[in-house]
Protein backbone atom coordinates (compact mmCIF):
# COMPACT_ATOMS: atom_id res chain seq x y z
CA UNK A 1 0.00 0.00 0.00
CA UNK A 2 1.15 3.55 -0.62
CA UNK A 3 2.47 5.83 2.09
CA UNK A 4 -0.61 8.07 1.70
CA UNK A 5 -2.94 5.07 2.01
CA UNK A 6 -1.21 4.01 5.22
CA UNK A 7 -1.43 7.56 6.60
CA UNK A 8 -5.16 7.53 5.83
CA UNK A 9 -5.44 4.24 7.73
CA UNK A 10 -4.05 5.86 10.89
CA UNK A 11 -6.17 8.98 10.44
CA UNK A 12 -9.21 6.69 10.32
CA UNK A 13 -8.02 4.76 13.42
CA UNK A 14 -7.65 7.86 15.56
CA UNK A 15 -10.81 9.55 14.30
CA UNK A 16 -13.15 6.57 14.48
CA UNK A 17 -11.67 4.53 17.34
CA UNK A 18 -10.66 7.32 19.71
CA UNK A 19 -12.64 10.43 18.78
CA UNK A 20 -15.88 8.60 17.91
CA UNK A 21 -15.47 5.52 20.12
CA UNK A 22 -16.44 3.08 17.35
CA UNK A 23 -15.84 -0.54 18.37
CA UNK A 24 -16.68 -1.80 14.86
CA UNK A 25 -13.60 0.04 13.56
CA UNK A 26 -11.41 -1.83 16.06
CA UNK A 27 -12.83 -5.10 14.69
CA UNK A 28 -12.21 -3.97 11.11
CA UNK A 29 -8.72 -2.59 11.57
CA UNK A 30 -7.08 -5.11 13.92
CA UNK A 31 -6.61 -8.73 12.88
CA UNK A 32 -6.98 -11.52 15.48
CA UNK A 33 -3.15 -11.71 15.41
CA UNK A 34 -2.48 -7.94 15.71
CA UNK A 35 -0.32 -7.01 18.69
CA UNK A 36 -0.43 -3.67 20.50
CA UNK A 37 2.61 -2.87 22.68
CA UNK A 38 3.40 -0.16 25.22
CA UNK A 39 0.03 0.26 26.92
CA UNK A 40 0.57 -2.29 29.66
CA UNK A 41 0.90 -5.97 28.80
CA UNK A 42 0.87 -6.65 25.04
CA UNK A 43 -2.69 -6.88 23.70
CA UNK A 44 -3.57 -9.30 20.90
CA UNK A 45 -6.43 -8.74 18.46
CA UNK A 46 -9.58 -6.70 18.88
CA UNK A 47 -10.64 -8.60 22.00
CA UNK A 48 -7.30 -7.89 23.66
CA UNK A 49 -7.42 -4.17 22.82
CA UNK A 50 -11.07 -3.37 23.62
CA UNK A 51 -10.72 -3.41 27.45
CA UNK A 52 -7.95 -0.78 27.25
CA UNK A 53 -10.08 1.29 24.88
CA UNK A 54 -13.12 0.99 27.16
CA UNK A 55 -11.08 2.09 30.19
CA UNK A 56 -9.96 5.33 28.54
CA UNK A 57 -13.26 6.10 26.81
CA UNK A 58 -15.08 5.67 30.14
CA UNK A 59 -12.54 7.79 32.01
CA UNK A 60 -12.60 10.50 29.31
CA UNK A 61 -15.98 10.42 27.50
CA UNK A 62 -15.07 13.64 25.64
CA UNK A 63 -11.64 12.34 24.58
CA UNK A 64 -10.31 13.98 21.45
CA UNK A 65 -7.05 13.09 19.70
CA UNK A 66 -5.35 15.46 17.27
CA UNK A 67 -2.65 14.13 14.96
CA UNK A 68 0.27 16.53 15.15
CA UNK A 69 2.65 14.87 12.70
CA UNK A 70 2.81 11.67 10.66
CA UNK A 71 5.48 9.98 8.55
CA UNK A 72 5.07 6.81 6.49
CA UNK A 73 7.51 4.64 4.60
CA UNK A 74 6.48 1.30 3.17
CA UNK A 75 4.39 -0.61 5.72
CA UNK A 76 5.55 1.54 8.67
CA UNK A 77 3.80 4.67 9.94
CA UNK A 78 4.90 6.95 12.78
CA UNK A 79 2.51 9.43 14.37
CA UNK A 80 2.83 12.05 17.09
CA UNK A 81 -0.45 13.04 18.73
CA UNK A 82 -2.07 15.20 21.41
CA UNK A 83 -5.13 14.07 23.37
CA UNK A 84 -7.45 16.20 25.47
CA UNK A 85 -10.32 15.17 27.67
CA UNK A 86 -12.13 15.66 30.95
CA UNK A 87 -11.73 12.96 33.61
CA UNK A 88 -15.35 12.00 34.27
CA UNK A 89 -15.16 8.24 34.93
CA UNK A 90 -13.59 6.02 37.59
CA UNK A 91 -12.20 3.31 35.29
CA UNK A 92 -8.57 4.38 35.91
CA UNK A 93 -8.91 2.99 39.43
CA UNK A 94 -9.84 6.17 41.31
CA UNK A 95 -12.85 8.50 41.38
CA UNK A 96 -13.40 10.99 38.58
CA UNK A 97 -11.69 14.30 39.26
CA UNK A 98 -13.51 16.47 36.72
CA UNK A 99 -10.12 17.80 35.65
CA UNK A 100 -9.12 18.39 32.06
CA UNK A 101 -5.96 16.82 30.70
CA UNK A 102 -3.72 17.51 27.74
CA UNK A 103 -1.47 14.54 26.97
CA UNK A 104 1.03 13.86 24.19
CA UNK A 105 2.08 10.53 22.75
CA UNK A 106 3.53 8.67 19.81
CA UNK A 107 2.84 5.45 17.96
CA UNK A 108 4.83 3.41 15.47
CA UNK A 109 2.61 1.10 13.41
CA UNK A 110 3.14 -1.72 10.93
CA UNK A 111 0.21 -2.02 8.52
CA UNK A 112 -0.77 -4.42 5.77
CA UNK A 113 -3.81 -4.59 3.49
CA UNK A 114 -5.64 -1.82 5.34
CA UNK A 115 -5.17 -3.30 8.80
CA UNK A 116 -2.85 -2.70 11.73
CA UNK A 117 -0.60 -5.71 12.30
CA UNK A 118 1.53 -4.34 15.12
CA UNK A 119 1.72 -1.08 17.06
CA UNK A 120 4.22 0.31 19.55
CA UNK A 121 2.88 3.12 21.73
CA UNK A 122 4.17 5.65 24.25
CA UNK A 123 2.27 8.44 25.95
CA UNK A 124 2.94 10.77 28.85
CA UNK A 125 1.10 8.77 31.50
CA UNK A 126 2.99 10.50 34.34
CA UNK A 127 1.99 13.90 32.95
CA UNK A 128 -1.63 12.74 32.75
CA UNK A 129 -1.55 11.54 36.38
CA UNK A 130 0.00 14.82 37.53
CA UNK A 131 -2.77 16.76 35.80
CA UNK A 132 -5.28 14.57 37.65
CA UNK A 133 -3.54 15.24 40.97
CA UNK A 134 -2.50 11.60 41.36
CA UNK A 135 1.31 11.92 41.05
Amino acid sequence: MSDETNKALLRRWFEEVWNQGRLDTIDAMLTPQSVVHGLGDPMTGPDGFKPFHATFREAYPDLHVTLDEMVAEGDLIAVRWTATGTHRGSSLGFPATGRSVNVTGMAFVRAQNGQILEAWNRFDELGMMRQLGRA
